[in-house]
C-alpha cells in the first residue's frame, strides 16, 4: 500500500514535470537575432498543455490529437515520452523499494540480536575506565560481571547462522552513533534500573551454579524495555529505520521468540526465525498484487466510481482508493482467498493508516463489490475448503 502511494505521488509530479517541458519549450529564444513572439508562443504552450492534459486524462489509452502546429505536436509527444519514461523508472523504483524494505525487517532482527555483544563492549570500557580512577565513584556501580558472563548473551554471539548473516550483511553494531546510543542508555537507563540491580547483585547458588532462567529473564526485559522502549536506542533505530514504528512489532516479536528458543540445552548450530514461512511465495504475492493493481488501475477506478452513490470518485482519499483497488485486485487474481478474508484484511489496513471513517466506508465498497462481481462471474473462488464463488 505504501509502494502505490509513493508510486501515486511520484507519477503526479511527473506529469507536471511533463507539463514543465512545455513550458520551457516556448520559452522565448533570448539569444535569438530574430525578434520572439511572445503572445503566439504563449497560445502554443497552452495548446500543447491542453493536448497533454487530455492525453493523460484518458489514462495514456489514445494518441493525442494532431494540430497543423508541428511545434504543438512536436512539444505534446515530447512531454509524453518524459512522463511514460519517467512512470516505467518509478513503477520498477518504488517495487523493488518495497521488497528492500520488507527484507530489511529481517536485517533489523538480526542486527539486534548483536547488540547483547556490543553491550559486552560497553560494560569492559566502563570497567577499564573505573579501573583507572585514582578516586571512588561517588555513584556506586553495580559488578557487571554477571551480565557479561551470562551464558545466554554466549549462546547468542556464538550461533553460526548469526555469525555468518552478520559477516555477510554487515549487521554488527560498529559504528560510532551506534555504539554511543548502546553507552547512553547503558548509563542512563539500564545502569541504574531496579530490575537490571536487582539481577546484578543477585548472588549465585551455593555451588556455583546460575540461574539459567534469570539470565535469559533479564535479556528478555533489557530488549523489551530499553530497546523497543527506553529513549537513546529507540531514538536510533528510527533514525536508521523510517519505517521502524510500523516494523517494530515484528522485529520485536522475531526477537523475543529467538531468545525464548535459547534453551539451556541449545548449542551453536540453533536456526535462527525467518520473516516468513516461505519468503519466496510471499515476495511473489506482493510483486503480483504490486504490478497488477496498477496495471488494472484505470479499471478498478471504474468500479469504484460505479460504487460510489452520490459522492465524486475524486473526492475519495486517496489511501481509501489505493486499498480499494488493491482488495479488488486481491479478489480477481487469488482465487484461493475468501473474499471475507480479503475485505476484514483492508478494513484493518484502512483503521491504521486511513482516516477515521474509512473502516466503515472501505467494508461498504468492498462488500458491494464483491456480491456484484461474484453474482457476474466476474470473481470465482476456489480451492481447498472453498467452493465456487464463496
Amino acid at each position: 500500500m505504501q509502494a502505490l502511494y509513493a508510486y501515486d505521488q511520484a507519477v503526479s509530479s511527473d506529469f507536471l514535470l511533463g507539463l514543465d517541458r512545455i513550458g520551457e519549450a516556448f520559452q522565448p529564444d533570448l539569444n535569438s537575432m530574430v525578434p520572439q513572439d511572445r503572445r503566439l508562443l504563449q497560445g502554443q504552450q497552452k495548446l500543447a498543455e491542453a493536448g497533454f492534459r487530455e492525453w493523460h486524462k484518458a489514462g495514456g489509452t489514445q494518441e493525442p490529437e494532431q494540430l497543423d502546429n508541428k511545434e504543438v505536436n512536436d512539444a505534446v509527444q515530447d512531454a509524453i515520452r518524459y512522463y511514460q519514461k519517467q512512470v516505467q523508472k518509478e513503477n520498477t523504483f518504488y517495487l523493488n523499494q518495497m521488497l528492500h524494505a520488507t527484507e530489511s525487517i529481517h536485517d533489523q532482527y538480526l542486527h539486534l540480536l548483536n547488540l547483547p555483544a556490543a553491550l559486552r563492549l560497553v560494560l569492559e570500557e566502563e570497567r577499564q575506565r573505573e579501573a583507572r580512577r585514582f578516586t571512588t565513584n561517588k555513584e556506586n556501580l553495580a559488578d557487571t560481571t554477571k551480565l557479561e558472563q551470562s551464558p545466554v548473551l554466549q549462546k547468542l554471539a556464538d550461533n553460526k547462522q548469526l555469525q555468518e548473516q552478520t559477516i555477510r550483511r554487515t549487521l554488527q553494531w560498529a559504528g560510532e552513533d551506534e555504539m554511543e546510543a548502546l553507552r547512553t542508555a547503558w548509563r542512563n537507563e539500564m545502569r541504574n534500573d531496579t530490575e537490571v540491580r536487582s539481577y546484578l547483585e543477585a548472588a549465585s547458588a551455593e555451588d556455583g551454579t546460575r540461574d539459567y532462567a534469570a539470565d535469559q529473564e533479564i535479556l528478555k526485559y533489557i530488549y523489551k524495555t530499553f530497546v523497543f522502549k527506553g529513549e537513546a536506542i529507540p531514538a536510533l533505530l528510527e533514525e536508521q529505520d523510517l519505517n521502524w514504528e510500523e516494523n517494530r512489532s515484528i522485529v520485536k516479536n522475531l526477537v523475543v521468540k529467538t531468545l525464548k528458543m535459547l534453551e539451556e540445552s541449545t548449542d551453536e548450530n540453533m536456526e535462527l526465525l525467518s520473516l516468513s514461512a516461505n519468503w519466496k511465495e510471499d515476495k511473489e504475492f506482493a510483486e503480483t498484487l504490486y504490478k497488477q493493481t496498477l496495471t488494472d488501475d484505470a479499471r478498478y477506478e471504474q468500479l469504484i466510481s460505479g460504487a460510489v452513490q452520490n459522492w465524486d470518485v475524486e473526492r475519495v482519499a486517496l489511501l481509501d482508493k489505493i486499498i480499494l483497488k488493491m482488495a479488488l485486485c486481491e479478489m480477481h487474481l487469488f482465487r484461493s482467498i475468501p473474499v471475507k478474508v480479503t475485505i476484514n484484511e483492508y478494513i484493518e489496513i484502512s483503521k491504521l493508516y486511513s482516516t477515521p471513517k474509512s473502516k466503515q466506508f472501505v467494508n461498504g465498497i468492498l462488500d458491494k463489490l464483491a456480491q456484484d462481481l461474484m453474482a457476474s462471474g466476474a470473481i470465482r473462488k476456489s480451492g481447498r475448503g472453498l467452493l465456487d464463488n464463496q
